[in-house]
């Protein structure tokens, strides 16, 4: 009888700890991605500027198949391309019949937003701000319940249409269109 109370408080107490570290679905795969190159995704809006065809000079929104549509030319796909190959493949359109010498140049004018779920004061939909952290999108969120897990939060991430989760610290650093779920705390 005090074998299996002990075995039995064991198991609990084994489960509690488990519960108690942090959950690692991919540890290394944020820290890699942070020094690539934005990549456009639906969301995002974009200044074009065709030097000299102020006509065709105007932002554009990425929509949910990721292209963006311009006059002329029609849909172009951008999704996850970044700036400056944009600016490549609006050049060798407009110039497949349209434009001479196009000049094109492309700036990112608005990022996708970010998600917060979970133990914040107000869960939703904000606009990425440079710089972020987890911390500074739960500050935007209205700041943690009492209830909050304040040390970590769950961030979940799309790379190369892939889907990655892992528990971060809160000087993690956000990028447009991440999801941060903040946890109950357990005591």
């Amino acid at each position: 009888m005090r074998r299996s109370a002990l075995v039995f408080c064991l198991a609990v107490a084994m489960a509690l700890v488990g519960c108690a570290q942090p959950r690692w679905y991919a540890p290394n795969v944020f820290s890699a991605r942070l020094n690539v190159p934005y990549q456009l995704g639906a969301g995002d809006r974009v200044r074009v500027i065709v030097f000299g065809q102020d006509a065709l000079s105007n932002s554009y929104s990425v929509d949910a198949t990721g292209h963006i549509s311009l006059p002329l030319i029609g849909p172009v796909e951008v999704h996850g391309m970044t700036t400056e190959q944009v600016e490549r493949a609006l050049e060798a359109r407009f110039r497949n019949g349209f434009l001479r010498d196009p000049h094109v140049s492309v700036e990112v004018e608005a990022y996708r937003p970010f998600f917060v779920l979970g133990e914040v004061t107000n869960a939703g939909q904000y606009p990425y701000v440079n710089g972020m952290t987890v911390e500074t999108a739960v500050a935007i969120a209205g700041g943690f319940t009492p209830r909050a897990a304040q040390w970590a939060a769950d961030l979940t991430r799309v790379i190369n249409g892939r889907q990655y989760t892992a528990s971060v610290p809160i000087t993690e650093p956000v990028r447009p269109g991440d999801t941060i779920l903040v946890r109950e705390r357990l005591f």
